[in-house]
């Protein structure tokens, strides 16, 4: 790339960024009232991308071969204890990741 495709490229991903990170407050004043049914995606859409994660984490997963998916039940069990304990879902993502390396590298 030359050096003005580069800048051209910067300058695109700036603007792009900026939109992404003003546009909530320029549609959504602070003196208006929020419509509902934004309300109602702040409130269902962490649990749908959590769902997603589970399903996209869980999609290879084989209980009749291997360590028969044992690290994987176990890690989903801390991340579920973990959240109903503290409802901190970065906290509860990160301890089941963490649980889920333990496992593959150390015990299975």
């Amino acid at each position: 790339m030359s050096i003005k495709q580069q800048i051209i490229m910067i300058l695109m991903a700036v603007a792009g960024t900026m939109l992404t990170r003003f546009f909530p407050f320029l549609l959504f004043p602070s003196g208006k009232e929020t419509p509902k049914y934004i309300q109602y995606l702040g409130k269902v859409l962490p649990a749908a991308v959590f769902g997603m994660l589970v399903v996209y984490c869980m999609k290879n997963v084989s209980i009749f071969t291997g360590n028969h998916a044992l690290p994987e039940i176990l890690a989903i069990g801390l991340v579920i204890v973990s959240y109903l304990w503290k409802r901190q879902m970065l906290l509860s993502i990160a301890s089941g990741t963490m649980f889920y390396m333990f496992l593959i590298q150390v015990v299975f």
